[in-house]
């Protein structure tokens, strides 16, 4: 089977590759996406990772006698996923960038760019995928901290269908300890921390750049009080605790005014009203099939290992209304809400 490898230069592709090459049944080709922003992050003092990601790429690939091959996909990660994010930030909601890298650029442009050559793609990333009744399944990592399910809820049933992940069945410390059995350059490598493309380089600055500041007041939602002032909405979400630079707190923004410029927030002892158990979710996607009715399901609103008990409910214009077992304090419009029967993610829906 011909299988195309994305790899990063970090320890988890590295070793899904290193896995596959020791079955000995596949024909392997590596490929590292080139999805950084030069013009726009030079700006901002940022370093080109890419000479440095090549090297891990090549110290890996070349024992092994796998091929590698640099797609450039910058423009198409500029438009798909930079862009919209840039929109979704300007019009008050919270975008999830590294949810649309998934399906627009690692598993969409990407497989525009090979076509049909390879019968599968393989990644690093911390899922599973079973394959049963013509279906393929979407399913967690054992690792609850580190599965990236989230990521990939919005992936098409054609996209999943094509998909390997080598080391989905691991724990991240199983993957450290195995790449070190085998001598991986890589093993000791830190963890890429944020959205992939910015590096070391401060999300906020990022937006900046592009969308300016635009001050307003921060204000206590309860007594009306004027608290402070914040350099724009957009460097702001619901749920947000830490850096709003206020005293006396902790503080947590509930809401956002965009024709006032107002950041709403509550303190820590009167913010249990603000917290949310319904809303409703758009443009849903169901990966394999949807839920039956009744179904017991979970659902996660942003990365992490909690999934919390949610019923689903037919709503207007084709969203669905989302009632949870516990409220949430970070119910933010834009953001994707998860859903899940048992470790099978099903897909997702934006809140809206």
């Amino acid at each position: 089977m011909r299988v195309a490898v994305l790899v990063s230069g970090g320890v988890d592709s590295t070793l899904a590759l290193a896995r596959l090459a020791a079955t000995g049944e596949h024909e392997l080709t590596a490929f590292y996406l080139k999805i950084w922003l030069e013009d726009e992050l030079a700006q901002l003092g940022g370093q080109c990772p890419w000479d440095e990601d090549l090297r891990y790429v090549r110290a890996v690939c070349e024992p092994l006698g796998v091929p590698v091959e640099v797609v450039p996909l910058q423009r198409a990660y500029h438009e798909r996923v930079v862009q919209r994010a840039i929109d979704e930030l300007e019009a008050g909601r919270t975008p999830s960038p590294d949810v649309y890298c998934n399906l627009e650029i690692k598993f969409g442009a990407f497989f525009d760019a090979v076509g049909d050559g390879f019968d599968r793609v393989a990644s690093g990333h911390y899922a599973q995928v079973v394959r049963r009744d013509g279906m393929s399944h979407l399913y967690c990592a054992p690792d609850p901290v580190k599965d990236q399910t989230y990521f990939l809820s919005r992936l098409r049933q054609d996209q999943v269908a094509r998909l390997l992940f080598p080391i989905g069945d691991l724990a991240k410390q199983e993957v450290r300890a195995r790449a070190a059995a085998l001598g991986l350059a890589t093993r000791d490598r830190p963890d890429s921390q944020g959205i992939c493309f910015l590096g070391r380089i401060p999300y906020p600055e990022f937006v900046r750049s592009y969308l300016g500041d635009r001050p307003g007041d921060i204000v206590d939602i309860d007594s009306g009080r004027v608290l402070g002032r914040h350099r724009g909405l957009w460097f702001h979400t619901i749920g947000q605790r830490k850096g709003l630079g206020l005293g006396g707190g902790p503080w947590f923004v509930v809401d956002k005014e965009l024709e006032t410029r107002r950041l709403l927030v509550a303190h820590a002892d009167r913010v249990a009203p603000w917290r949310r158990s319904g809303f409703e979710v758009e443009r849903v996607h169901w990966i394999a099939s949807p839920p039956r009715p009744g179904e017991a399901l979970t659902a996660k609103l942003r990365h992490g290992p909690a999934r919390t008990p949610c019923a689903l409910a037919p709503a207007a214009d084709g969203r669905l209304a989302v009632t949870l077992e516990r409220p949430d304090q970070g119910v933010a419009p834009g953001q994707v809400a998860v859903f899940y029967r048992g470790d099978e993610c099903l897909g997702s829906g934006l809140i809206a």
